[in-house]
């Protein structure tokens, strides 16, 4: 059977009769995988039809049709969306709220040469967005310096003890990036202080904003311009275009200080909007599509040595972004010095590049083992917990020796284990809490911590739909953690009560080429909002699965022609994904997962990253539990 007919038919069970009801019917028969999950053809009836177009008026291959379709692209639009142009997508930056006088303050203080204060927040988005507009001033020959906060001792957001000291320094523009937007105390002290402050943010908007210059932002609830899915670094590129404008109609670039190539810094922009986790839809697709182009260019220091710190093989992709390059830059902010990220970034010198890029890969290594035994004391409380109540619909753990650098962490992990929003808490030293909050789709975790924020429930908070940020009084955890399981519970089960593995089409081993990878990342990139492709691998014999590195398993299955597939189950040794792939040696399964490319000693092949697997036998059980 070849690629295109398994794609396009396998709906209809190979291991039993289709139901006559028009309710949708499991892909390959699968009603409970080892996950105890149906899987679901991704593309209903309609897009289906779809697919079948692209197929025959752009001549796509059947795979990649289906899954364009299955993300709502229709027919006549495949071809730009798969060549997306920057120029087609990007709005005229005037649509966001306070733009003008946002480049207005800006361009005085660079006409002016005013030394300006940067003030970020620690993870990338805050370290890009800080680089992107430093590195800008820096071209304007504007003196300005960045301040990003320490999580310990000073916590998220502005503060008046840092504002302070940067007037001193003398400082008469602030501008805040990746936070500020609820920020009414601090930015009254630096009115006070003579200071103007521009905030330049993405994050969630209270009614009642700060007074300030500008607040640009597109989340604020009187903002019309559509573009509340941006990242802060989306938001700050914009806000360069339109200074850009204003200084070239003013006649600020001339020869010895020339125009910079505002598109030479979109690899920062693609950088920070992956590992935001901000939907990959329009802009954002753009500005990670061409951001990476301008990465394989390697023409930035730091962004080149973190890539070789690394070990990045073959040029960046989407993922490269999330799971090598974020997560160094953030172990700064997280157990480190807040502000290697943005210095990193920032910086011409090879060797300081080189330098900072190895810091922060160790730093990267010690939040690895911290994070280790955070999440195993994680997983013991969220077990207990819904022993205790099997219908709660927020997980909320904590402990007062926790690093309050992996709370994040802790709670995706618990998050993705549970498939519940979950919450970290450790102690800030301030003898309060400080706590960090990752979501499902569907619940909007950003949303309901302003609520609460605002019923004076908790104390300082914040955040976007999938992640979200909490400070408590030491004695407000159970409130807390009873409020927030009360407001999101209807949207959390209304998220869950469909929890089927969509599946995008089915291949064999052999069909799962590098030539149909590179097809398949033209759809791409991949990540929030527009998810990685899933794909089946029906009726293979499953040779080889073994336990490697830390806790994943290492796998191989072999199609019915003898073609071969490799595959691995990240962090699944001791799930039930690893238990049912272990007791299945030598068995005939179904596989399902993402494909990705793997460039191990210099040759290309395609790898199978394995998310679930049923029985390819009726009756047979695949259980891992």
């Amino acid at each position: 059977m070849s690629e295109s007919s398994l794609a396009r038919a396998p709906v209809d069970s190979v291991d039993s009769p289709a139901a006559a009801s028009h309710a949708p019917r499991p892909f390959l028969g699968v009603s409970r995988s080892a996950l105890g999950r149906m899987w679901r053809d991704r593309c209903d009836e309609v897009q289906a039809l779809q697919a079948l177009a692209m197929v025959q008026q752009h001549g796509l291959p059947d795979m990649v049709a289906r899954v364009l379709a299955a993300r709502g692209v229709a027919a006549g639009d495949a071809v730009p969306f798969l060549e997306p142009r920057l120029r087609d997508l990007l709005p005229d930056p005037a649509v966001l709220r306070d733009m003008e006088a946002a480049v207005a303050r800006l361009a005085a203080a660079a006409q002016r040469g005013e030394q300006v204060a940067i003030f970020g927040d620690y993870d990338v988005d805050g370290a890009c967005s800080a680089a992107l507009i430093g590195g800008f001033l820096g071209r304007c020959g504007v003196p300005y310096v960045i301040h990003i906060p320490d999580r310990l001792t000073e916590g998220y957001g502005p503060n008046t003890a840092a504002v302070t000291a940067l007037r001193q320094a003398g400082a008469r523009l602030l501008v805040t990036v990746d936070c500020g937007t609820a920020s009414h105390a601090v930015f009254a002290h630096a009115r006070e202080l003579g200071m103007d402050v521009v905030v330049i943010d993405h994050h969630q908007a209270p009614a009642d904003l700060p007074r300030v210059e500008a607040l640009v932002n597109p989340n604020r609830q009187d903002d019309l311009s559509g573009l509340g899915h941006l990242a802060a670094a989306g938001v700050v590129f914009l806000v360069l275009v339109a200074l850009n404008r204003a200084l070239r109609e003013a006649g600020f670039w001339r020869a010895d200080r020339p125009q910079p190539d505002l598109l030479a810094e979109l690899d920062l922009v693609a950088l920070a909007t992956v590992a935001d986790v901000v939907p990959l839809k329009g802009l954002n697709r753009a500005f990670v599509r061409q951001g990476l182009a301008v990465m394989r260019r390697r023409g930035r220091a730091g962004l080149t040595a973190l890539m070789d710190t690394a070990a990045l093989s073959g040029p960046p992709e989407s993922w490269h972004l999330g799971f090598l390059l974020g997560p160094r830059i953030n172990a700064g902010g997280r157990i480190g010095d807040a502000a290697l990220g943005a210095r990193l970034l920032l910086t011409l010198d090879d060797a300081v590049a080189r330098e900072t890029a190895a810091e922060l890969d160790r730093l990267n290594k010690e939040r690895q083992a911290i994070e280790l035994i955070a999440v195993e004391e994680a997983m013991a409380q969220a077990d207990m917990a819904l022993t205790a109540d099997p219908d709660r619909a927020v997980l909320v753990v904590h402990a007062p020796d926790w690093h309050p650098g992996v709370a994040g962490l802790v709670a995706a992990r618990v998050k993705e284990r549970f498939q519940k929003p979950a919450f970290a808490f450790a102690a800030n030293g301030d003898g309060g809490l400080t706590g960090s909050g990752r979501s499902i789709p569907g619940v909007d975790l950003g949303a309901a911590v302003r609520r609460l924020v605002e019923a004076g429930q908790v104390a300082k908070g914040g955040g976007h739909a999938m992640a979200a940020g909490v400070t408590l009084n030491n004695d407000s955890l159970p409130a807390f953690t009873e409020a927030i399981d009360a407001l999101l519970r209807d949207s959390v089960v209304a998220a869950g009560a469909d929890t089927a593995l969509l599946v995008d089409g089915a291949m064999t081993a052999a069909s799962a080429t590098v030539e149909l990878m590179a097809r398949l990342n033209g759809a791409g990139p991949f990540g929030s909002g527009h998810p990685e492709p899933v794909f089946a691998f029906p009726h293979h014999i499953l040779t080889e699965a073994a336990v490697v590195g830390n806790g994943h398993v290492r796998l191989k299955l072999r199609a019915g022609d003898g073609s071969q597939v490799g595959g691995i189950a990240f962090r699944a040794a001791d799930q039930p994904l690893g238990r049912a792939l272990l007791a299945a040696r030598g068995e005939r399964i179904h596989a399902a997962g993402s494909l990705a490319i793997d460039r191990w000693g210099g040759a290309e092949r395609v790898d199978l990253r394995v998310t679930d697997v049923a029985p390819a036998t009726p009756g047979k059980a695949v259980d891992g539990n």
